[in-house]
């Protein structure tokens, strides 16, 4: 709260708020010292107070996201990926400045020294990690960060987009792989992947408490973007899994029983052994969306199948063959 006293011809102004340095100001009038009393208190209420170093330096950048690892990381479905992003970062010596010493410029030559290493895309969601953090910390956690310093790093342009559809040939090499393989889990989850355009980590996450063979269809609850959603089975989806069914199975058995590293490494072999070169295990979904389309599907309907909230990118993932577009017209 601000208070006012009068100091020889003068009005002496000062405003404290907790946390923040006083601001003081002197004015000839009283009607100037309210006024810039009245400014000073509406910024005080919306935190636009300035932080005094010393608390700033009370903290360090490590600090901030070992909380928020440890109490909103662990909450998320990507909950191991992103500690351990976390923690590769938590190493770096820009991670041990305090909020008083750390300025955009330091998460800036970070950005441009990790863009060496990895992809923009992979850049931009580590700093966006970071960012929210810091917002978690000045909303919630009452550590006055006036400003988010991410707000003013320059995110990458990223251009990753992928028209990756798999030929006859590749899945004739990966089927040959197969052969050679030790994990009899890996063809069905290639295939179901194909038949359904579910991601790997919801096809892991799979229970024979969702299927229903009756409706011909399977629930999903727990989704990338958080909405849940059920969707129709082919044959060939309903062949598959009732391959993988045995009659002793519980109904919280899963029909594939693969950690999502167990998964990815089975791939990695596989594909290294196909001799296929830039196919990512994602791009099977890729490949269903567009048969999906290929076989009359209405975009409203794919979306149903695919959890598209946003149709613009579920054209993002279809990517028709004109030689079949051709032999529609022809």
């Amino acid at each position: 709260m601000a208070s006012i006293r009068k100091r020889g011809n003068k009005y002496h102004v000062q405003v404290r708020r907790k946390g923040f340095a006083p601001a003081t100001r002197s004015f000839h009038k009283l009607a100037d010292a309210q006024e810039w009393a009245r400014h000073m208190e509406t910024k005080a209420d919306r935190g636009d107070m300035p932080t005094p170093v010393k608390f700033l330096e009370g903290y360090k950048v490590k600090d901030v996201l070992e909380r928020y690892r440890d109490e909103i990381t662990i909450k998320k479905l990507s909950a191991h990926s992103e500690t351990c992003l976390l923690n590769a970062f938590m190493r770096q010596p820009i991670a041990n400045l305090t909020l008083a010493q750390i300025t955009p410029a330091h998460f800036s030559a970070y950005r441009d020294k990790r863009l060496k290493d990895v992809k923009p895309g992979t850049v931009n969601r580590e700093l966006s990690i970071i960012k929210h953090a810091f917002d978690i910390a000045e909303r919630e956690w009452d550590i006055p960060i006036r400003q988010n310093l991410l707000a003013k790093v320059k995110k990458l342009k990223v251009n990753n987009a992928r028209s990756r559809r798999l030929t006859d040939d590749e899945y004739e090499a990966l089927l040959e792989a197969i052969e050679a393989t030790r994990n009899d889990f890996i063809k069905p989850l290639i295939n179901f992947a194909i038949e359904t355009g579910m991601r790997r980590g919801e096809i892991l996450r799979l229970c024979w408490s969702d299927i229903d063979y009756d409706s011909r269809t399977l629930h999903i609850p727990i989704t990338k973007n958080g909405h849940a959603r059920t969707i129709p089975l082919t044959s060939n989806a309903i062949e598959i899994l009732k391959a993988l069914q045995f009659e002793d199975d519980a109904d919280t058995y899963r029909p594939f029983p693969l950690s999502d590293n167990a998964a990815k490494l089975a791939w990695q072999r596989l594909l290294k052994r196909s001799g296929v070169e830039d196919l990512h295990f994602h791009d099977f979904r890729h490949e269903a969306i567009s048969r999906f389309f290929e076989r009359g599907l209405s975009v409203p309907e794919v979306a149903l199948i695919s959890g598209h909230r946003d149709f613009r990118m579920l054209f993002r993932y279809t990517h028709l063959k004109p030689e079949d577009i051709a032999k529609k017209l022809n």
